[in-house]
């Protein structure tokens, strides 16, 4: 990504599932630079534009809603910093759940690309979801051990030559939710968010679980429109789009109750902690 956070590093597929060792970088004349879907943190995208039909008069918050909705901003208000110790050793979390197989030579190594960060450096991707998007790498990884590896390995259907990196991807699921939830605000000024609201207030991990639902629904969409890394952003616009639909459906009360929870209820899923 440079400055800007224009360009990123798609993963050719060489067969079936993600090939470690076949993710090609800049060194390589397969390296191909993209749009701005890959996000940094202030930049805006396409796929995170509300529309005017999510608008609604505001809505007092009970103090239950208050406490969940602070709790979570500041969650989201924490950057990734790879001078504390706490950070670094999450992500050395993450590459144990991973590849449990393989020994990380370094916080900073070659190894990330694997997993489909942008360079050696993982910090240098976190712009665009901060600490909370390395919390939900974690928590997909954690509580849906096998989701977790199809998406990384790319396991499931016919997929692309040229596949969205692993890492990446998920950072900017991290973003668009926090933009589709309008969680940066004083309080939600939509009905998705203002239902978001009700999710979280009995289920503190609701940002967590709908974070793997989106997940699991972006790859289900990646596979149904035939995807490629030029049409990432096309891909995420639809991923929300979805979402927005799901979770105005009247009689939804909890998330386990959306039509896309489906995706991930083939996988067993273990209580635990961030």
């Amino acid at each position: 990504m440079n400055d800007r956070g224009g360009s990123f590093v798609a993963v050719r597929r060489i067969s079936q599932g993600l090939e470690r060792g076949n993710v090609y970088h800049s060194s390589s004349a397969d390296v191909v630079a993209g749009s701005a879907a890959w996000l940094g943190r202030g930049l805006s995208c396409v796929c995170a534009q509300g529309r005017d039909g999510d608008a609604r008069p505001s809505f007092d918050l009970t103090p239950a809603q208050e406490e969940c909705l602070q709790r979570l901003q500041n969650r989201i208000d924490i950057a990734y910093d790879s001078s504390i110790s706490q950070h670094q050793e999450a992500l050395k979390d993450l590459w144990k759940l991973a590849f449990p197989e393989e020994e990380l030579h370094g916080i900073v190594s070659e190894q990330w690309k694997e997993m489909g960060w942008q360079g050696k450096d993982p910090s240098t991707d976190f712009r665009g979801g901060g600490f909370i998007s390395l919390e939900n790498l974690l928590y997909l990884a954690r509580n849906f051990p096998k989701a977790f590896h199809d998406l990384l390995r790319k396991q499931v259907g016919d997929r692309s030559v040229w596949e969205y990196p692993f890492a990446v991807a998920g950072i900017n699921i991290t973003f668009m939710l926090i933009q589709m939830l309008d969680l940066e605000a004083v309080k939600p000024r939509s009905i998705v968010g203002e239902t978001f609201l009700r999710f979280l207030t009995v289920n503190e991990s609701a940002f967590d679980l709908l974070y793997c639902i989106a997940f699991k629904l972006m790859d289900q969409q990646w596979l149904s429109m035939r995807a490629s890394y030029m049409e990432f952003n096309t891909v995420m616009k639809s991923t929300r789009r979805q979402l927005e639909r799901e979770i105005m459906v009247e009689g939804i009360t909890r998330l386990e109750d959306l039509p896309s929870y489906s995706l991930l209820s083939q996988y067993s899923i273990q209580k635990t902690t961030l």
